[in-house]
């Protein structure tokens, strides 16, 4: 069998959990070829990349949310379209998503199925907490974005059948995670100025190690520490440290609950999918707030002082996910090799 896996590559959570995927899937088909697209990301993958489209990824600003009009100066829909008309999806006997719009769309042309294998079909669930103040525009950009037949979904808790708990890559999951009393951050919708300076008012006792998206060079601010976006250097930032000040993503939050850290999330302003992340976080006990500002950081002080991890279990459901995936989409082809808990 010929499986095409098309990733999302806007941010570094979805081509962190293909980590994972891929090796699960190359093990079970003949042929697995894969598709990014968005701009460029700070993760790259250790495996071959077949298709390299620019699709219709977005791009962080500085100031807590995304940059539309860098988003929509860098989006080319001429080209979008080609990416769609050129994409063989008829090549192949599977084609699954994460998120991924160029392959959605090309299989949505091509009346060929398309199945959705992301956190945002989870978040789409009727059962998935939502924001107390919902957001139309925001929910149809969600579901329009990378549309599909079928649908398998991560969540930070299984909320239904058909969702499961995070993936948590085998890079994560053999850590051993210890306390030296720092505070890991990333924030990439904020500049390093920002962050810096609004640390550095919480407390000047409190450690802080910053992975910025906006940082070329490391940089030292009294108790803050600025890096770039690495993964190797992040995820030993995120094994020493007693808690976790990030967005409302997927990956990072649960990453951080999974090594049992005190976890605070900011999420992203007019990102619908990170509203739902932050009310399904608030629901299991972890701190939000809603911005930078004095007020928040109020919030902030407390959590740093008084805040307590909130526990999971998330075991790995990886590979029975992939083999539940593969039995219901190509019942004769693929076996199954194990259900679901």
């Amino acid at each position: 069998m010929r499986i095409l896996y098309a990733i999302q590559g806007t941010g570094n959570g979805h081509l962190s959990r293909a980590l994972d995927i891929v090796p699960l899937l190359q093990s079970r088909c003949e042929q697995l070829d894969i598709l990014v697209s968005g701009p460029p990301a700070d993760l790259s993958l250790p495996f071959e990349v077949r298709y390299q489209a620019r699709g219709m990824g977005f791009l962080f600003g500085k100031k807590g949310g995304i940059n539309f009009v860098k988003t929509f100066q860098q989006f080319n829909s001429a080209r979008f379209v080609h990416e769609i008309r050129h994409l063989p999806v008829r090549d192949y006997d599977l084609v699954i998503s994460d998120f991924e719009p160029v392959s959605s769309w090309a299989c949505r042309l091509r009346s060929v199925p398309c199945v959705a294998l992301s956190h945002q079909s989870a978040v789409l669930h009727p059962a998935a907490p939502r924001p107390k103040s919902e957001d139309p525009a925001g929910r149809a950009v969600l579901r329009h974005y990378a549309p599909s037949t079928a649908q398998y979904g991560f969540h930070f808790q299984a909320y239904a059948p058909g969702i499961a708990t995070p993936v948590i890559r085998q890079q994560v999951r053999a850590l051993k995670p210890t306390n030296d009393g720092h505070y890991t951050v990333y924030l990439p919708a904020f500049e390093e100025a920002t962050l810096v300076t609004q640390l550095r008012y919480l407390s000047r006792r409190t450690r802080w190690e910053v992975f910025s998206k906006h940082s070329q060079v490391p940089a030292t601010h009294g108790n803050v520490r600025v890096w770039p976006v690495s993964g190797p250097a992040f995820l030993d930032s995120l094994a020493r440290a007693e808690g976790v000040l990030c967005g409302a993503g997927f990956e990072t939050p649960a990453e951080a609950l999974f090594l049992g850290k005190k976890l605070l999330a900011v999420p992203m302003k007019q990102q619908y999918e990170q509203q739902c992340n932050a009310a399904a976080l608030a629901k299991m006990g972890v701190p939000i707030i809603k911005n930078l500002k004095h007020k928040s950081l109020a919030v902030v002080d407390d959590w740093l002082w008084q805040g307590q991890p909130v526990p999971v279990h998330y075991p790995d459901q990886t590979a029975a996910i992939i083999d539940r995936l593969l039995h219901e989409q190509r019942p004769a082809v693929v076996p199954s090799r194990a259900t679901l808990a």
